[in-house]
């Protein structure tokens, strides 16, 4: 099984809010999955997980970072990878607050064109009362305590 190092970002907006993007798959291996998580993704060959975080934010909202903020997280698991494959997950969670912007996504790829399909700004109360799934499943928990 490959391993798959991924930097994951808690974006917070000044009402304490999480930014999260809704992923659905029309096709491929994970046709019909919808769910909500965090922006980041996969490390690029030697990319540190603070690189891979800074980058990941870059291409998916537009903003240039140069601190990615505290690691809050590290979690280890199994799952089913875009590409169809079983991979050993790593991720890395960083929470980084910002000031308002509007999200840009000059930066996706194919894949994440067609699969990002929503993105919304959630509180702790939303988050935990959600039916969608969310990643990770203890978002809100997180949340709590990186927020304190």
């Amino acid at each position: 099984m490959r391993p798959r190092p991924s930097a994951r970002l808690l974006v917070i907006d000044p009402q304490g809010r999480v930014l999260l993007f809704r992923f659905a798959f029309p096709s491929g291996p994970l046709a019909g999955r919808i769910f909500w998580a965090t922006p980041g993704g996969a490390l690029e060959p030697g990319e540190s997980f603070e690189d891979g975080a800074r980058r990941e934010l870059a291409e998916e909202t537009g903003l240039v970072i140069a601190d990615p903020g505290p690691q809050i997280a590290r979690r280890t698991f199994v799952m089913r990878a875009p590409e169809g494959d079983e991979v050993l997950a790593e991720e890395r969670y960083f929470l980084v607050r910002v000031a308002p912007f509007t999200l840009a996504n000059a930066g996706w790829t194919e894949l994440e064109r067609e699969v990002m399909t929503e993105h919304r700004w959630w509180t702790p109360d939303e988050i935990a009362a959600a039916e969608e799934q969310i990643y990770p499943v203890d978002l809100a928990d997180l949340l709590a305590t990186a927020l304190g």
